[in-house]
């Protein structure tokens, strides 16, 4: 699975990015204040964590913020374990003085 073949739609009434992948809805919910993107929620079913889709989703997520030049704020525990576990790659989107 690569991050072309997900897209991800960013619904501003609803303050969620959206992705359908097989059939299904994911979203992760976010608030926005001052250049920072807070990553609050995250709504992804067992089937498509099994399948693998969850570090694809979340890569093309993070790829999308990064080219908006916000910054990113995982409050949701699976994103920033996913962060986490792929630090190197994505310590530039966290904002000065956060740690994950």
């Amino acid at each position: 699975m690569s991050e072309a073949e997900i897209v991800i739609i960013n619904n501003e009434f609803l303050r969620q990015f959206e992705a359908v992948i097989n059939e299904e809805l994911t979203i992760v919910e976010y608030s926005q204040q001052e250049r920072k993107v807070f990553l609050t929620k995250l709504i992804i079913s067992e089937n498509l964590i099994e399948e693998g889709y969850l570090d694809s989703f979340l890569e093309a997520l993070l790829s999308i913020i990064k080219e908006g030049s916000d910054k990113v704020v995982p409050t949701c525990p699976e994103i920033a374990r996913f962060m986490r576990k792929n630090r190197r790659k994505y310590k530039d989107l966290l904002p000065v003085g956060i740690n994950i």
